[in-house]
């Protein structure tokens, strides 16, 4: 076996390789000489510097896995990979750590003023009255989203005697109780924390999700850090909220445009920043390098990879049959969490037809894909999907049965159980292709094709229809289809609209707006 190394990576990486198959290392390849060489290899070990192309791809005719000693997998082509049946894994956790360690740091530093301190001690002054600091021992910590690093925080900031509170829809009660941690509203965590520390992944479900309206609901004088993603935090609404002097102070290691040159957050008394260095840590480095080369050591050796960012491979008779249930499943799951679902503490999958006689994990594993990927901070994806529910508390109950329902050959049913009853979204395949066909108690049928959707609850009164076309044409959003389904006349009614182009911010609050309009969702899958 021969593996080529084209980016920097720490040495205990290498020589783990180096002990399994012939390795090398050859840094700043330009991409036509990569396509040259690569096609004697059988794995590939990459950061971000170098771009594993579709036709670098194309030219490693030996290649088995590509490894990305890193999180982000954005610089390779995963679509290219999996069809060439090229296994792809990288290190998610390998940066956790560092992450949260970042964190608590920017949070000492706010609360004690440590940068400027340093800086007016250098330059000559001694001012011990000007720098009064605050004690975070008793202080409430608020944590948006407990993933991994959310986690880690939680339990570093146990230990320096913290109460911590949090907010994630995406992680069961019992979960977060034994952290330690009481689950709340968002509400709740603005208002009552001392320092908010924001740990969700960028979406756009999650873009200026701490804007003006949050910041007003913030406890006086409480302090934020950010070293999630940028644009997580809206930083004019930020900036206005140091200067109005409603935070005592903020901490950021990401920010919406980075480097941030020109931005006027930097130069505020009350702000710390860092340039992105959460996960700039030796130790991260070094594991980062570990777990990718014991990732490649084991799918060369025909193992299974515990992060591999791509699909694992099925038997073609199975993938005849359950492919395309795998896809069904994963939209299912994306729908239910982008039309804001319940609490997650269990999931049940119910299997009506010929497809229960099948071994169902793939079409499982594919639908908490769909439940988890957009508010996970780690890449998820079939092999790890099982686990990373698992580690959310999360129980899922599978039920099988060959009977048939409303005439459909299979029918897949995700049912999710929440205080004010069970919501439910199932589907089936038509043709190799997955139809959505009933949201709770509507039957509907929809081809999740990955165009823009809007879906809106809302008395059944003549006009509604008309008042919500009429907005959305009047904005130049075009209508490819739509669909009503209703329990009984003039009572809730259910409506799903195709559209062409994203709904803009405005448009969608004048659709709130129409009065017999109870609620309404953007979805994208």
């Amino acid at each position: 076996m021969k593996v080529l190394i084209t980016d920097k990576l720490a040495e205990e990486g290498i020589g783990l390789l180096s002990q399994f198959c012939d390795t090398e290392v050859r840094l700043g390849l330009k991409p036509e000489q990569l396509i040259d060489i690569i096609g004697g290899y059988d794995g590939l070990v990459v950061r971000s510097e170098t771009k594993v192309t579709s036709a670098v791809i194309d030219a490693g005719k030996d290649l088995k896995v590509i490894g990305r000693a890193g999180v982000g997998v954005d610089n390779i082509d995963l679509e290219a990979a999996t069809k060439r049946g090229i296994i792809v894994v990288n290190a998610p956790t390998s940066v956790t750590g560092a992450a949260a360690e970042h964190t608590i740091g920017l949070l000492l530093a706010m609360a004690r003023h440590i940068p400027a301190a340093n800086q007016s001690t250098k330059s000559g002054e001694w001012q011990r009255s000007r720098y009064m600091g605050v004690e975070i021992r008793g202080k409430t910590l608020g944590l948006v989203g407990i993933g991994n690093i959310g986690s880690q925080v939680a339990q570093i900031a146990q230990g320096l005697r913290m109460n911590v509170i949090a907010h994630d829809p995406y992680v069961s009660t019992d979960h977060a109780a034994r952290l330690g941690i009481k689950l709340t509203t968002m509400e709740e965590v603005l208002s009552t924390s001392d320092f908010v520390s924001v740990h969700v992944p960028m979406l756009p479900s999650t873009r200026g999700l701490i804007g003006r309206k949050e910041f007003g609901m913030m406890k006086p004088g409480a302090r934020l850090i950010n070293c999630a993603r940028g644009g997580i935090v809206d930083e004019e609404a930020l900036y206005e909220a140091l200067e109005e002097g409603r935070l005592a102070g903020a901490a950021l290691d990401v920010f919406a445009k980075e480097p941030p040159s020109g931005s006027p957050l930097l130069s505020h008394p009350k702000l710390i920043a860092t340039p992105h260095l959460g996960a700039s840590t030796e130790e991260a480095q070094v594991t980062a390098a570990i777990d990718v080369a014991n990732q490649v050591i084991a799918v060369l050796s025909g193992q299974g990879a515990k992060y591999a960012v791509n699909a694992p491979m099925m038997r073609p008779e199975t993938m005849a049959t359950l492919g395309p249930y795998v896809d069904l499943a994963e939209k299912l799951g994306q729908l239910f969490t982008q039309l804001g679902g319940a609490q997650m503490t269990s999931v049940e999958v119910v299997y009506n037809g010929d497809i229960a006689d099948y071994d169902t994990l793939p079409v499982k594993a594919g639908l908490l894909k769909g439940l988890l990927q957009p508010i996970c901070e780690e890449p998820v994806n079939l092999v790890n999907a099982v686990v990373l529910a698992k580690s959310r508390g999360i129980q899922v109950v599978e039920e099988k049965s060959t009977k048939t329902i409303e005439n459909y050959t299979n029918l897949v049913t995700l049912r999710i159980p929440e205080s004010r009853g069970v919501r439910e979204v199932a589907g089936t395949v038509v043709r190799n292709e997955p139809h959505i066909v009933r949201i709770d108690q509507h039957w509907v049928d929809v081809v999740p094709s990955g165009g823009h959707l809007l879906f809106t609850e809302h008395l059944d009164r003549p006009g509604v229809i008309g008042k919500v076309a009429s907005l959305l044409g009047g904005a130049g959003v075009n209508i490819s289809f739509m669909q009503a389904s209703r329990v009984q006349p003039k009572g809730d009614q259910m409506m799903i609209l195709g559209v062409d182009e994203y709904i803009e911010d405005k448009v969608f609050e004048d659709v709130l707006r129409v009065e017999e309009i109870k609620s309404a969702k953007r979805v994208r899958i």
